[in-house]
């Protein structure tokens, strides 16, 4: 088969490949549907790599070190598999990050390593020649945007494993030097591409110092960005992040001239995106906001202390179990707390066990609980949870007031009703979970410490609400018990 036949075959592949990207992104939007979704696209993404492959080792048999690209995939593809068998539910977020981080830098290095290539097309006088300025302009964007999304990412994955503290970081200076690093990214660039288009001319060096400072200070910026956001920012972060992922590959496809990282890029990208928007919009707040306002506040400080001098009321497992197997409809509440806890089977188990005497058991999702987004959805998901029970805020809040009982498992600030009524608290304007609404509430934590957000909820000193002092997972084994007494 010669060259050109192979190149349309593999063309042909490539727009398979693409096919099962779109549609596999399509399976994505309902839980009942996601997991073939995931298949669809990797075996898009396998159809893609394969035949790449194949056309480089039939049209360009010289091309690479074929050791190190076999040996890569291998190495690569055996510590995904690992990966993916092993994290835990709770790791989940800070994989996904580090996920981001190792497609945005990817992406950059490519970049990179293509403007290095380009070196030996320069002229005496440092223009880059032969070449319009819209690939130095994907060059440039690629590195940046893939560097932002680098150390953006690795700073988000460090706050989620907890290894740095989950309030906003304000370093001194920080908004300063953020501003500083973007502005000097920003004008290399600018610099560069016009370099690239032949209205300036530099001489070698200096393009080389221009793409190193646009790099420099891309890295920097993805630090200083992330640090000053507090941790019930990071779904809508890691979002964000996922959407510069895809933008860094969709433009790595055109600096080589991949169709496939194009539309896979693109994919990412645009979906990011939107899941951002939504998201940002499910906290009644603007991107910008996120970016520069910095969600949360330090222990201790006077706007967390929103629910001083209320009295709780504890309950038993046994005075839980008694309300929620003589309910009629009971809504369950799930947060992070459940994650931690690995608790999500036993409440599958409870719920069962509810509904075999005859209870509605219906499940509310805030669209930010938990690390991620679609957290909870994907934790219900892996112990079998019904997809139709899983309802989205919009629709479970107006059933809130004809719930006998909601039961919470550590879900905080989704649940605070100061996010309606106190204008001092960070989290005022957020949309929340109406679970105050209910006739009766039960809410399962290991103590009355804050949530991610770092202030206190009101609810727990809500009248009608009972207070079981348990880790989720042995509370949940304990009202399981206590129901079947009943």
């Amino acid at each position: 088969m010669n060259t050109t036949d192979l190149g349309n075959l593999v063309q042909f592949a490539f727009l398979i490949g693409a096919s099962l990207f779109a549609m596999g992104l399509h399976l994505m939007n309902s839980p009942a549907s996601a997991r073939n979704g995931n298949r669809l696209s990797a075996i898009g993404m396998c159809i893609a790599v394969i035949s790449e492959l194949v056309f480089v080792a039939n049209s360009s048999p010289g091309i690479g070190n074929w050791l190190i690209i076999i040996g890569g995939l291998l190495v690569g593809g055996a510590a995904g598999l690992r990966l993916a068998r092993t994290v835990a539910m709770t790791a989940m977020p800070q994989l996904v990050s580090l996920f981001n981080a190792m497609g945005g830098g990817a992406a950059a290095l490519l970049a990179i390593d293509d403007f290095i290539r380009l070196s030996g097309q320069r002229t005496p006088e440092g223009a880059l020649a032969s070449l319009d300025g819209w690939l130095i302009f994907f060059i440039v964007v690629d590195v940046v945007v893939g560097s932002v999304t680098f150390t953006g990412s690795l700073i988000a994955s460090t706050k989620l494993m907890g290894r740095l503290k989950g309030q906003p970081i304000i370093l001194p200076g920080g908004r300063f030097l953020s501003a500083v690093a973007l502005i000097v990214s920003i004008s290399c660039s600018i610099v560069l591409v016009l370099a690239g288009a032949g209205l300036f001319n530099y001489d070698t060096e200096t393009l080389d110092v221009l793409l190193i400072a646009a790099l420099v200070g891309a890295l920097i910026f993805g630090v200083t960005m992330v640090l000053p956001i507090g941790g019930a920012d990071m779904p809508v972060v890691i979002s964000l992040l996922n959407a510069f992922t895809g933008t860094a590959v969709a433009m790595a496809g055109f600096v080589v001239g991949n169709v496939i990282l194009i539309v896979a890029g693109a994919l990412v990208g645009a979906s990011g995106a939107i899941l951002t928007k939504l998201m940002a919009d499910a906290m009644n707040r603007s991107i910008a906001n996120i970016l520069v306002g910095g969600f949360g506040v330090a222990e201790g400080s006077q706007a967390a202390m929103t629910s001083e001098g209320g009295t709780i009321r504890e309950v038993s497992v046994d005075d839980a179990a008694i309300q929620l197997a003589y309910a009629s409809k009971v809504v369950i509440v799930p947060g992070y707390g459940l994650a931690v806890a690995q608790a999500q089977h036993g409440v599958r188990e409870l719920a069962d066990l509810l509904e075999a005497r005859g209870i509605d058991v219906s499940y509310a999702i805030h669209p930010v609980a938990g690390r991620m987004p679609g957290h909870m959805n994907v934790l219900l998901a892996e112990a079998n949870v019904p997809y139709p029970q899983l309802k989205e805020m919009d629709d479970i809040n107006p059933e809130f007031e004809r719930t006998d009982v909601a039961l919470v498992i550590g879900a905080n600030d989704v649940t605070n009703p100061a996010a309606r009524t106190d204008r001092s608290s960070p989290i005022f304007g957020m949309p929340i979970l109406d679970v105050d609404r209910a006739r009766s509430i039960i809410v399962i934590k290991r103590s009355m410490g804050r949530g991610y957000a770092g202030v206190d909820n009101p609810l727990y000193v809500n009248p009608k609400t009972g207070m079981y002092f348990a880790d989720a997972k042995q509370g949940l084994a304990n009202l399981i018990a206590a129901v079947k007494a009943q």
